[in-house]
């Protein structure tokens, strides 16, 4: 049985952990999700939990939420 694991298949409903080696699009997929849950689930960022380990990995995820929910704002 084959199941779809791209972010925008995944169920959005529970928790969900992202797990995988560098250069892998764990950032893609964490960015994916988190506009799914604003857009599909009505939900506010003060909702929603996302955690990462080092500084460094938590800037560029906040910078690449931030430009997810902008692009999606000037298509919306």
């Amino acid at each position: 049985m084959s199941t779809d694991l791209t972010p925008l298949n995944l169920p959005l409903s529970g928790v969900r952990l992202v797990e995988a080696s560098a250069g892998t699009g764990k950032t893609f997929t964490i960015a994916t999700l988190y506009l799914r849950l604003i857009l599909e689930q009505g939900l506010t960022p003060a909702q929603i939990v996302v955690a990462t380990f080092t500084r460094a990995a938590t800037a560029e995820l906040s910078m690449r939420l931030r430009k997810r929910l902008r692009v999606a704002a000037d298509m919306l």
